[in-house]
């Protein structure tokens, strides 16, 4: 039996993690894990860089649409230490819940 798909054609795409994302778009230099330790990165980024990140982890998310996957990035900006905007992100995630601040659909 033939397979029923061509290995050659497979092709793999590596998208790194979201934290990885943020921390790239808060344009802070590499650091040296061994070294230091649970780094609180206190960064400010823009809310269009995060549906830009939300953009690229779209295929992995859970979420039904691009605002959900939205707010799991802003989860992680708060697992990171940075800000949206100069607010804290779980206020900005609970705008986007209420209809405050638009998310584009695509």
């Amino acid at each position: 039996m033939p397979p029923k798909f061509d290995p050659t054609q497979a092709k793999v795409t590596v998208v790194p993690s979201a934290a990885a994302l943020v921390i790239k778009a808060l344009k802070e230099p590499e650091r040296d894990r061994k070294k230091t330790k649970n780094i609180k990165h206190n960064g400010n980024i823009s809310l269009d860089d995060v549906i830009e990140i939300a953009k690229v982890m779209r295929p992995r998310s859970m979420a039904k649409d691009l605002a959900g996957t939205v707010k799991e990035i802003l989860g992680t900006c708060v697992s990171v230490g940075c800000t949206v905007d100069g607010k804290d992100p779980k206020d900005l995630q609970q705008e986007i819940t209420d209809g405050a601040v638009e998310v584009p659909q695509d």
